[in-house]
């Protein structure tokens, strides 16, 4: 397996594993290469440092300024792949362009337009535990979204 590192057309980096170089070419060229953050399909190879091995020991580490972690220790979205935490991102932008926040009053708003006692939409909220499984009883569909910080904060 070959890593790349890989940068998109809109200057996002961003890593891809590929079974050999040919590979890359070809889904590069087929279009099914799309950056984790915008999903711009114009992904090229982005400049390495080689791993260079100069003997039977182990390589010399590389000395590196310590950046601070992305994820704080104990946050939600910790332990979770920047990709993924990317993905949830632009879904939460979705959400927020495309449906009304109820805030606490979801389960409410949810078991109206349930029971046709208002008129359907997409909404987004909060329910407690109790709320949700009240909704399982009176078979509400809801899906539960890990909730991560905007791509901008």
């Amino acid at each position: 397996m070959i890593r790349y590192q890989l940068r998109c057309s809109a200057g996002h980096e961003f890593e891809g594993w590929f079974p050999g170089s040919s590979a890359f070419e070809r889904q590069a060229e087929s279009g099914l290469l799309s950056c984790p953050q915008c999903g711009v399909t114009q992904v090229e190879r982005a400049l390495m440092a080689p791993a260079v091995h100069t003997g039977g020991g182990m390589p010399a580490p590389v000395e590196q300024e310590a950046a601070p972690p992305a994820t704080p220790p104990g946050h939600a979205s910790a332990g979770v792949p920047d990709a993924m935490i990317a993905l949830l991102q632009k879904m939460r932008e979705t959400i927020e362009e495309h449906c009304e926040d109820v805030g606490d009053r979801f389960a409410e708003e949810a078991l109206s337009m349930h029971r046709g006692e208002s008129e359907a939409r997409s909404i987004y909220g909060n329910m407690t535990a109790h709320e949700r499984a009240e909704l399982d009883e009176e078979g509400v569909d809801v899906q539960l979204i890990p909730w991560v910080r905007r791509a901008d904060s």
